[in-house]
């Protein structure tokens, strides 16, 4: 398998890449909104809520938490979750910059 060479690339595209790998899932989609519609930490509610196995939620809580979209706190047995304020801010600036630049731009193609 060849590497990805992301560090020819400039720090803001790999964030960028980083935080659209993270939302290329439905099911991380779904938590993401879930967390945002409680505006508070969830535990082992999420599996609960979506058609998945525990341990393929924790998966993609995995993914999203390496993106550093959600943050984990430990309670006792369990890690309640949810919306890391700062890196979620940034991935929006960093993505709605990137999905405006095309407005913004004077060439059209076709």
């Amino acid at each position: 398998m060849g590497s990805s060479k992301s560090d020819e690339f400039t720090l803001k595209d790999n964030r960028i890449a980083t935080f659209a790998k993270a939302l290329a899932h439905p099911a991380r989609v779904a938590i993401l909104q879930l967390l945002i519609k409680r505006q508070a930490c969830i535990c082992g509610d999420i599996v609960e809520e979506l058609p998945l196995s525990q341990s393929t939620v924790s998966q993609h809580l995995k993914e999203l938490k390496a993106a550093g979209l959600i943050k984990g706190d430990i309670e006792g047995t369990k890690i309640c979750y949810c919306i890391d304020e700062e890196q979620f801010e940034k991935a929006v600036k960093e993505m709605s910059g990137l999905l405006e630049s095309y407005r913004t731009s004077k060439i059209k193609c076709c």
